[in-house]
Formats: structure tokens, sequence, C-alpha cells
């Protein structure tokens, strides 16, 4: 079986790469902690000086992996989860998901070295969210962005710091509450991401802004990421912010929702 993240090195740069093209990458439990895992080897890494991100076949990421998350759902019913992790029920699994997904975001955010996410394709819903607590964001023409979220009864609860930072309140009202899809054009406007280039030059793009950062101190960069951090003022932690996305995974109003996007048939709360 091909791993799930893929790590490489070109140069100073570690390159890790989203290796689940037949789901469009989507983040599944097993991909999140490969995920999390890479990210620790990159922190640790001597000859890493940044971080590229970027996905394997069509898509980015299309978020989280809706249809593991509907094999959890079934008879879950909101309870507190086991401080050990240990034989979870489906409402602690929801719960276990939701605080592993946190502290991924959370680890690349706080990541000591510059990070860059290089989106080849679709980067929707948790994707987004990948992108967003990376230090700069290219991508392709043909990237589509989004936060479909509550179009399934979700919340992007983890994301929305995040997201405020790069384009303000009323640009993320906008995408949060609409869950619509905007192409690439529309995210460069916005600040969401820093360039479009063509497909062919996205990595060769994506180390070059490598190089530029490697041009700064080590302890210079990593204090200047620290203070940006501080700066940011997030109002809620990572746990609340955890919290707030897992529990509207336990209503009826999500399985609703799940259950109309695969059967593809109208929301349960759509006019008409």
């Amino acid at each position: 079986m091909p791993d799930l993240v893929q790590y490489q090195h070109v140069g100073s740069v570690a390159i890790i790469t989203i290796n689940r093209p037949e789901k469009r990458n989507a983040l599944s439990r097993a991909l999140i902690a490969a995920l999390s895992a890479a990210f620790e080897r990159a922190a640790d890494d001597p000859l890493a000086r940044s971080v590229v991100l970027t996905g394997n076949g069509p898509a980015f990421c299309a978020g989280m992996d809706l249809d593991e998350l509907r094999g959890t759902l079934p008879s879950a019913t909101v309870s507190t989860p086991s401080p050990s992790g240990e034989n979870l029920d489906e409402s602690g699994m929801v719960w276990d998901d939701a605080q592993k997904l946190s502290a991924l975001y959370e680890r690349i955010y706080t990541l000591p070295k510059p990070t860059i996410a290089a989106v080849n394709g679709a980067a929707v819903a948790g994707g987004a969210g990948l992108l967003t607590v990376c230090d700069l964001a290219i991508s392709v023409p043909t990237a589509k962005f989004g936060y479909p979220e509550v179009r399934r009864g979700l919340v992007a609860a983890m994301v929305m710091p995040h997201l405020l930072r790069h384009v303000g309140e009323r640009t993320a009202r906008l995408m949060l509450l609409t869950g619509a899809i905007f192409d690439a054009a529309f995210a460069l406007q916005c600040g969401l991401i820093n360039e479009v280039v063509e497909t062919s030059k996205l990595l060769e793009t994506a180390i070059g802004y490598c190089k530029q950062m490697a041009e700064g101190g080590p302890k210079a960069i990593a204090t200047t990421k620290d203070l940006l951090r501080r700066c940011s003022r997030q109002a809620l932690s990572i746990d609340d912010l955890a919290k707030a996305s897992a529990e509207p995974r336990l209503t009826d109003e999500c399985r609703g929702g799940l259950e109309a996007f695969f059967a593809n048939k109208p929301l349960p709360w759509a006019e008409g």
C-alpha cells in the first residue's frame, strides 16, 4: 500500500505530499495521523529549513472524509470522550477526531520553520483549512476553494480564526455562511492565497519562496513566526474550537445533510 503522505527533500526544502488521490486526498483518521507525523519530522529535520505542503492527483485536499464520518454517526449521542482515548464509542470517536485535526492545524501553524501550501487543485473545507495554517499559499489557476460545511450540517469552527486572519470578517462571512465554492482569482483577490501560477511552475515557485526565506536566520524566522502568532490574538483555544467542530457532527441535522449529500438529494432544510 502506498504511503498516505510522502516526504522528500529538495535542497533545504522538505516537501510533504498528501498521497490519497483516489479519495481526492480527503482527511481520513489515518491521513491526519500521517500528516501529523510528517510535520513533527519536519520540525526535527536538521536538513529542512522550510516545508512545502502539496497533494498528488487532481485535488489538494477535499476536506474531511465524509464517508468515514458517516460510518461513525448512526448511533452517536453526545457524551464525554474517554480520557485514555481507548474503547471510544461513536460520540467519543467524533470528539477524538476533532481534537486530532485541531492539533494538526496547530502543529502546522506553530511550526518554527516557514510553511508554504502549493495548492495543486481543489482545497475545500478541511483542505482549505490546511492552506490557511501555512505561512504562504500559492495555487494553480484551476483550483477551487470553499467552506461548504454548513451545507452538510457541519461547522467550520477549527479553521475560522485562520480564515479571518487572511480575508477579514466580511469575506469570511460570505464564504462560511454561503458554503459557496470560489475560484483561484477570487482567492487571490481576497487574500486567501498569495499567488496564482501555472501548474508546471507550482513547485518551482514554492521552492523559490523557500529559498528567499532561507536567507533569514533560522532563529529570527522562528521568533518572527512566534510573534505573528501572538499578535493574532486568537480568542478561543484549540480545544474550544475542536469542541465547536465536533458537536454539530452529533446532530440529526448533520446526519440529514450527509444522507442528502451521498444520495444526491435536496438538503432536508432547503427551500422548494
